[in-house]
């Protein structure tokens, strides 16, 4: 194809010249022009014959090489054929030993059996026993170990677990108590009115009783006037009656004009006070609690408590007492503090309306929680801080526990003469019934009982087993606050122990 090419080029080329020169040579011979044309055409033919062989040697020489380049790609896949045959070789012969292995294998696997199960029976024999009955003996005396050691781990590890959970509660009640600091002024169920002269009481009574039958139809409070020097005394069971009429008497004895009209004036200005004072007692308790807002009847309803007492024991003081004691008890357990808290300032609002509602105040305090839409763990935690139902939560036992230190440590209640002696005598009496015992002494406000033995009678062994029998008869009979130290002595010996 290339020649052809080449050979037309050149004969088109020659066309051209041939035409060009007749054109530019139009005197020119014929003859000329054809020897031109002839010439022409034998040079165009050569240099198409060189071209042609120019040509075909290319084609050739790319022939070559190509067949060159196959040739060797065939002598590479020849190897490769011949190394695959030869690793294929390989394999059939690695797989035929591994396959006379695994018979050899085999029959050393059979051999070994048989070796073992006759040791097997060679060891019955000779042990006169079978498998499953020594294999049930070593377990039965493994057990019977195991349980030995188990036991005495447990007895330790609740030795432990008693000591350093007493610690810990001893360490937590000691910095809740550090950290909470506050008065109790002990109150009763009257109130003294100073007055300056004698002469008031005269007036206070009025002409044929008339004024001091007004006041206390009013305020509902027994006003005395007895040979007190310039005094009158306010009874009342309530001590907010009691508070308003108080108030009522004051005003009317720095007035001076005491009458029916005056008494009902100043009653009503006193009443109107005293709705104040109480809602502002109620909200300083709820800011000092700091544990969200509450309902405005629960904050009247603590206002009151602040005129309640319990055993001379301020009742909003106890209940702001016992909300900063849970709170930091549930901090320091991780508990919900706010749970807690809430639940303090709401356990003891019953004792504000237990004169005008029926029902202990732990029901009605519950009551009021459930009204204004507490969580169910405020509520359970205030239905059971006395233990009306069994505690569920950590907060109700936290709650239950604030209650009760704030209530027991030392000055914050007080008690009659009476119950103290008998809380003694009972103390010294369950003591002193017991066998060898020839005295007993109560000490300290009855937080320690001192027990002298007889020496002939009670042993060293024997005094520090009674020490621990009174002390669990004493856990078990009375009711007490804290902890009592029972001491028994003999001769120049005591035994202690603290319940």
């Amino acid at each position: 194809m290339l020649v052809l090419a080449a050979v037309l080029i050149s004969v088109l080329i020659t066309g051209v010249i041939v035409v060009f020169g007749m054109q530019l040579f139009g005197g020119t011979s014929v003859a000329e022009a054809k020897r031109e044309a002839e010439t022409i055409r034998r040079e165009a033919k050569i240099e198409a014959r060189e071209d042609a062989v120019r040509v075909r040697g290319e084609v050739e020489r790319e022939t070559a090489e190509q067949r060159s380049r196959i040739t060797k790609i065939e002598e590479r896949v020849l190897a490769r054929e011949d190394e695959v045959e030869r690793r294929q070789k390989d394999l059939l012969r690695r797989e035929q030993g591994v396959a006379d292995r695994e018979v050899h294998v085999k029959e050393l696997q059979d051999d070994l059996k048989q070796a073992k199960q006759r040791e097997l029976e060679e060891l019955e024999r000779v042990a006169g026993m079978t498998v499953n009955e020594a294999k049930a003996r070593l377990l039965a005396q493994s057990e019977e170990l195991i349980r030995h050691d188990l036991a005495r781990r447990v007895r330790q590890l609740d030795e432990e677990a008693q000591s350093e959970a007493k610690r810990r509660a001893r360490n937590l009640v000691a910095d809740a108590l550090q950290r909470v600091a506050a008065s109790h002024a002990a109150e009763t169920t009257s109130s003294l009115i100073e007055l300056p002269s004698d002469d008031m009481k005269g007036r206070i009574i009025g002409r044929e009783g008339r004024n001091i039958r007004t006041l206390e139809h009013l305020t509902g409070v027994d006003v005395i006037v007895d040979d007190t020097p310039q005094a009158v005394v306010l009874s009342s069971f309530d001590p907010i009656r009691r508070e308003i009429a108080k108030m009522t008497l004051l005003k009317l004895v720095e007035d001076g004009r005491i009458q029916p009209a005056r008494i009902e004036e100043m009653y009503y200005q006193s009443k109107a006070e005293i709705e104040e004072h109480i809602l502002q007692a109620g909200e300083q308790g709820v800011f000092e609690a700091n544990c969200g807002e509450f309902h405005e009847e629960i904050v009247k309803l603590l206002g009151r408590l602040n005129y309640r007492t319990s055993y001379g024991q301020n009742v909003l003081k106890h209940t702001l007492e016992v909300a900063h004691l849970a709170g930091l008890m549930a901090t320091e357990l991780e508990a919900n503090v706010k749970t807690a808290k809430r639940a303090a300032i709401l356990h003891d609002i019953g004792k504000a309306v237990t004169h005008e509602v029926e029902g202990s105040h732990a029901q009605i305090s519950t009551q009021y929680a459930r009204r204004y839409g507490e969580s169910p763990g405020v509520i359970h935690a205030v239905e059971a801080h006395h233990y009306e139902v069994q505690p569920q939560t950590v907060e109700a036992v936290l709650l239950i526990a604030a209650d009760a230190i704030s209530g027991a440590r030392p000055g914050a209640r007080g008690d009659s003469l009476e119950n103290y002696i008998k809380r003694l005598e009972a103390l010294e009496g369950l003591a002193a019934k017991r066998n060898g015992v020839e005295k007993v002494y109560a000490l300290q406000a009855g937080r320690e009982i001192r027990v002298i033995v007889k020496p002939g009678e009670i042993d060293d062994d024997q005094a520090a087993l009674l020490s621990h029998e009174i002390a669990r008869e004493i856990e078990h009979e009375l009711e007490y606050p804290g902890q009592i130290k029972v001491t028994v002595i003999r001769e120049s010996r005591a035994t202690e122990f603290a319940k």
